[in-house]
């Protein structure tokens, strides 16, 4: 991801690099060269230290996922605003800690949940007012990717290392919080994956809504996009979108018809590049703060753990047990008044 994010944020003409952050300094200098990114950049093993030599705005956190947690706490403590890849954090507890510490300093962290950057997402979203109040969402996953290394040898795979993209477009979608779910999944004997490579979850939102969520990483025969495909019913009609470019209005006793979508938009990291540097100059709130992103994040433990369990899970007792376990561990008052209010 280091280097799609690098080129991101050169082909952005809002945003300039001014410093690349690396344990590694000379995976750093490679990853330049490579990527043919002019001019002088700093490199450095601290983002902190970085930001204060160069005159940064801004961090782009896109280090591993265990690595979140102390690499946006420096740049918080910094004063200076993150943009964080997803996961937020390896647990919820952590996910809580860092927006308390944004809301301490007064800073943005913003968490990039790429996939809802999609302009054919967005005409979906647009329209759903035309079928009514949204009874049921439901996405179809199905890819068979062989990436080799560390993902064939996790637990849970698809549901920790994918479905938090599919989950997090339902929230937007439904536009609601999540409160319950159960989960099952399977790993078929001549499945490449040491977990579990496919799942089916059904959630409860606030308001009634249901999403119905079946994925694979084990599919071999045919295959959906990266995106799924995705049907919303409402009480007037129904709407499609094949995660590409494809968007449908069905209503109640009429054909199908297709929605128009904006091609001329930045989708993906780009799009949340994109919102993060608009809200920076606006003051607006985007998408996806840290605080409001623990939602999608509880979707996927909350699912984990009724497929362990085999029973439905309280998605707000999820939330209460990772906020009761933050508040526990934090020495800082200020913090931990933070922490009990949230």
């Amino acid at each position: 991801m280091g280097r799609a994010w690098l080129r991101a944020i050169t082909a952005d003409p809002l945003v300039e690099l001014v410093g690349l952050v690396d344990l590694d300094l000379d995976t750093a200098r490679r990853a330049l060269a490579e990527e043919g990114i002019p001019g002088e950049v700093a490199l450095g093993t601290s983002a902190a230290a970085i930001a204060a030599e160069t005159g940064a705005d801004a961090v782009v956190n896109v280090t591993v996922p265990v690595a979140h947690l102390p690499v946006n706490l420096e740049a918080l403590d910094a004063g200076l605003p993150v943009l964080c890849e997803k996961p937020a954090a390896p647990t919820l507890a952590q996910a809580y800690k860092q927006a308390a510490v944004a809301e301490k300093h007064g800073q943005l962290l913003m968490i990039s949940q790429s996939r809802r950057y999609y302009a054919a997402l967005d005409a979906a979203r647009a329209s759903l007012p035309e079928i009514g109040p949204v009874s049921r969402v439901s996405t179809r996953f199905a890819k068979g990717p062989h990436f080799g290394g560390f993902r064939e040898e996790m637990d849970h795979v698809l549901l920790v290392d994918m479905a938090i993209h599919q989950f997090d477009a339902a929230r937007s979608l439904i536009g609601t919080d999540p409160l319950a779910v159960y989960c099952k999944e399977a790993n078929p004997e001549w499945s490449w994956y040491a977990g579990a490579a496919d799942a089916h979850a059904i959630f409860e939102f606030e308001g009634g809504a249901r999403y119905v969520f079946t994925g694979s990483w084990i599919a071999r025969g045919e295959e959906t996009s990266w995106n799924g495909e995705w049907i919303a019913d409402g009480e007037n009609g129904t709407v499609r979108w094949n995660g590409e470019r494809d968007v449908t209005l069905t209503r109640t006793g009429a054909d199908p018809e297709p929605v128009s979508v904006d091609t001329d938009v930045p989708e993906e990291i780009a799009g949340s590049l994109r919102e993060f540097v608009a809200s920076l100059r606006s003051g607006e709130r985007p998408q996806n703060t840290a605080a409001e992103n623990v939602h999608s994040l509880a979707m996927v433990f909350a699912a984990t753990r009724s497929a362990e369990t085999g029973q439905r899970v309280s998605i707000p007792e999820i939330l209460a047990e990772a906020r009761a376990e933050a508040v526990e561990a934090e020495q800082d008052p200020e913090l931990r008044a933070i922490l009990e209010r949230v």
